[in-house]
């Protein structure tokens, strides 16, 4: 059902980067009717959307201010919810809350001994979209994970864009957007929904950022208008590796390995471990636990697919791995994790020690769950406070300054054969000055 690697192979290598390898295929289909959408909502604007949202989502409306959800629904989904559930978002939204005001950025200057001022603004963005699946799918948690950090960074308007499917709408991922403060909902999806975003039309504001997940048309468009606004990632299928020490029950490991592998069937679950006795054991887990999984044909699929046991030489070995990898989620179930952690370079999310399953991620540990795949933690990091934000330089040059600076400034402009920047610098030198 799931493959074995063994490091002692000849071959190990090249089936290593063979399991590891996933190019995202861009369906030309889906390309094209994706570009068609966003060009026809860039010119017929709020005619369009009205049109594809009576096409794909079967919701007739005669203005787009008819899909917009008030703030009362939104308050009303939030306390019609059971008990349990509103205490478990309201929980998860403060920890999510807490830990991303870490991340808050600080505006800095300094200043140099004759009175020139360096220094760095920080300042939100203005406008932010968020884009969450609707319909019968679920994601609060996701809606939390994108919209607190853009809260807590100062994002003064954040509106949502969500499909409602025959005019379905998800009252988990309503009171979401009530519990983390969103300040508009438009009940509009798919590649419509990302360029109404980007280019605006006369009902719908144009934002500055556009985040969160959707399908392959989803994707598509984001990818397209990235450029026209900045978007958070094109996320791949969601990952998870584990490093094993072999002390942590084989049946909770199985089931973190099914925690990824339930999203789709290429998603990736691995486990590394030098010890060849536990490897059979969590194999064993897997085809006794499988059975009883909901999604298990899903489970079996991406197993058998895409997921490996991998026995290595040590530890050692197994952080090696890991750095290549640069999975979306790294589980250390061993002892004394942090030992091994710092010997991690690349991993969008680092699970320490048994206790810390990937699944509490997800949903309500604190840090965000919208994380790098398919190797980007190599250069990528996950969602925060800071892709909310931006930054602006400071240069106030005294007059001694100029006198410094200029000399400098003329000498390399002249050098790069740009005279314009080197007369700019030279008017502020003193009359008389060797260089002005």
């Amino acid at each position: 059902m799931i493959n074995r690697l063994d490091y002692r192979s000849p071959d190990f290598r090249s089936r290593l980067r063979t399991l590891l390898a996933f190019e995202a295929s861009q369906d030309a289909a889906i390309e094209n009717t994706t570009r068609d959408i966003l060009e026809d909502v860039r010119l017929r604007g709020d005619a369009a959307l009205l049109e594809y949202t009576r096409r794909f989502d079967r919701v007739a409306a005669d203005s787009v201010a008819e899909l917009e959800i008030p703030r009362a629904d939104l308050i009303a989904a939030r306390d019609s919810l059971p008990p349990d559930q509103r205490a478990a978002l309201e929980a998860a939204a403060e920890r999510i809350r807490v830990y991303h005001e870490k991340q808050r950025g600080e505006s800095w200057s300094y200043t140099e001994t004759d009175g020139t001022r360096l220094g760095q603004k920080i300042t939100p963005l203005d406008r932010v979209g968020l884009y969450v699946p609707g319909g019968k799918a679920a994601y609060p948690s996701s809606v939390l994970m994108n919209a607190i950090p853009a809260k807590v960074a100062g994002v003064p308007d954040l509106v949502i864009v969500t499909p409602t499917p025959d005019g379905q709408r998800n009252p988990l991922v309503l009171a979401a957007a009530a519990i983390a403060d969103v300040d508009r909902v438009w009940a509009i999806g798919g590649a419509q929904a990302v360029a109404a975003l980007a280019y605006g039309t006369a009902a719908i504001a144009p934002v500055d950022k556009i985040t969160g997940p959707g399908n392959a048309y989803v994707a598509a468009a984001k990818r397209r208008v990235f450029g026209t606004v900045g978007i958070d990632m094109i996320a791949g299928p969601s990952e998870i590796l584990i490093i094993c020490d072999g002390t942590t029950p084989a049946d909770w490991i199985a089931m973190d390995l099914f925690s990824q592998a339930e999203h789709d069937e290429l998603a990736q679950a691995i486990l590394l471990c030098p010890s060849a006795a536990y490897l059979d054991e969590v194999a064993a887990a897997i085809e006794r636990l499988l059975p009883t999984m909901p999604r298990a044909e899903i489970i079996r699929k991406s197993l058998s697919g895409r997921g490996a046991l991998i026995l290595v030489q040590d530890l050692e070995q197994a952080c090696a791995i890991a750095n290549d990898i640069a999975a979306e989620h790294l589980e250390i179930s061993t002892e004394n994790p942090e030992f091994w952690a710092d010997r991690i370079r690349h991993a969008g999310a680092m699970f320490l020690g048994r206790y810390s399953s990937e699944s509490l991620g997800d949903y309500c540990a604190g840090p965000n769950h919208v994380l790098p795949t398919s190797r980007t933690a190599r250069f990528s990091s996950p969602l925060g406070v800071y892709d909310f934000q931006k930054r602006s330089s400071i240069i106030q040059v005294s007059h001694a300054g100029a006198q410094t600076l200029g000399p400098l400034a003329a000498s390399l402009a002249d050098g790069e054969g740009l005279p314009a920047h080197a007369g700019s610098a030279r008017y502020r030198l003193e009359p008389g000055s060797s260089s002005s």
